[in-house]
């Protein structure tokens, strides 16, 4: 039985663009009753990045997270996480899942709960109160703690109610509880508002050891505080990218002054 020859082999597919990124947005467009939240906007965040997002109001900051994060369907383009990951695929409850943590302004804490306990709710895998309080917790969980309230300045704090937290305290305790998750990417809005200015001056030095490890894109309008993260700067304007670089950089681009920055 004479054996047939075998097939020639299709040639590999080219690699897909977001391959070299944790997050690919491209030709990202969302339409509220007609206004254009985001048009046509493209980003990419390198794996290990810290990215500051910046823009006036309405400029799609917000829209921009809620296609990240799944609440919101982008009417066309691409969203890739991870090297491939199409976003627009899946729920809130997938993407979360996937390793995106999101912080939003306004922090949310048990506040009738110790710090410690917080964290220990937040850990990965633990889906309700009741398992989160009663199971008990290994060495390794117990040691992720440590280190995440050493890395959110609240190892002094650890027996606290949340609820005595100052605001900025909240603000770390909340990027914490996202930080017992091991996310790959977090996003992160507004985290200096109302902050003292050592809170602040200490969120930013927070934020730049988090991305020694971790993506990190800052959404914020406090340009100290951007300054103090000293990385990349994307500035958003009525959907879409305006001007990227470093702080200096965009602060002395003339179309970013005429929209944001002079106002």
């Amino acid at each position: 039985m004479i054996q047939s020859e075998a097939e020639p082999l299709e040639p590999a597919a080219a690699p897909h663009p977001a391959a070299d990124t944790i997050l690919y947005m491209d030709g990202v467009t969302v339409s509220f009753d007609g206004f254009k939240a985001l048009n046509n906007l493209s980003l990419y965040v390198k794996e290990g990045e810290l990215r500051a997002i910046i823009g006036p109001n309405g400029a799609g900051k917000t829209t921009m997270m809620d296609v990240i994060t799944g609440k919101t369907r982008p009417d066309s383009g691409e969203v890739f996480f991870d090297g491939g990951i199409d976003l627009t695929k899946l729920d809130e409850a997938a993407i979360a899942n996937l390793g995106i943590g999101r912080k939003f302004q306004k922090p949310t804490v048990f506040e009738s709960q110790s710090v410690f306990n917080n964290l220990e709710l937040a850990q990965k895998g633990r889906r309700d109160v009741f398992t989160g309080l009663f199971a008990r917790l290994s060495g390794e969980q117990r040691d992720h703690i440590g280190r995440v309230l050493e890395r959110i300045a609240l190892t002094d704090h650890v027996g606290r109610l949340a609820g005595n937290l100052s605001h900025g305290q909240k603000q770390w305790l909340e990027i914490g509880m996202l930080l017992m998750q091991d996310p790959e990417l977090l996003l992160v809005d507004e985290p200096a508002a109302g902050m003292t200015d050592a809170e602040t001056a200490k969120t930013a030095e927070m934020l730049q050891e988090i991305a020694r490890d971790h993506s990190v894109v800052v959404v914020e309008h406090d340009m100290e505080f951007i300054k103090a993260l000293n990385c990349h700067v994307t500035v958003l304007h009525e959907g879409s990218v305006l001007a990227e670089g470093s702080l200096e950089s965009v602060q002395n681009n003339q179309h970013v002054i005429e929209v944001y920055l002079g106002r």
